[in-house]
């Protein structure tokens, strides 16, 4: 009989460290809210990033660079999309797929995405981000 083995990775309990400076108190507050909701279920990563400063944390590893370009066209689109039609300031866009949606977001200069789940409830993580 053959026998396999599997590697479990552990997420870790702790917030990541963050060093930044003072003058950008929301990127470290942004931070400190996408640790707790990236522990609710349905939810499998985010990407937080400032001008200074990034922080990834995303279930599939191997797919990063994919999600970071994801994340980045998804912002730019929809800054340009914007501008085209005349719309003030997007507060938040949310795109679908099959099984996966990403709601991103730009709060001041840091923009986020988090990714979830397609049936994940993203009404309660907009409002919890807006405080």
């Amino acid at each position: 009989m053959k026998q396999t083995t599997y590697e479990v990775e552990q997420l870790s309990e702790q917030a990541p460290v963050i060093v930044v400076g003072e003058d950008n108190s929301i990127f470290v507050n942004l931070a400190a809210s996408l640790t707790e909701i990236r522990k609710l279920k349905g939810v499998t990563g985010y990407i937080l990033r400032s001008n200074t400063a990034a922080i990834i944390d995303l279930t599939q590893k191997e797919s990063v660079i994919e999600y970071a370009i994801l994340s980045s066209q998804i912002h730019e689109y929809s800054e340009a999309i914007a501008k085209q039609f005349n719309l003030a300031d997007i507060e938040n866009v949310m795109v679908e797929g099959q099984t996966t949606k990403v709601l991103c977001m730009c709060i001041d200069d840091n923009r986020l995405a988090i990714f979830m789940d397609k049936t994940c409830d993203h009404s309660w993580i907009v409002k919890r981000l807006r405080l």
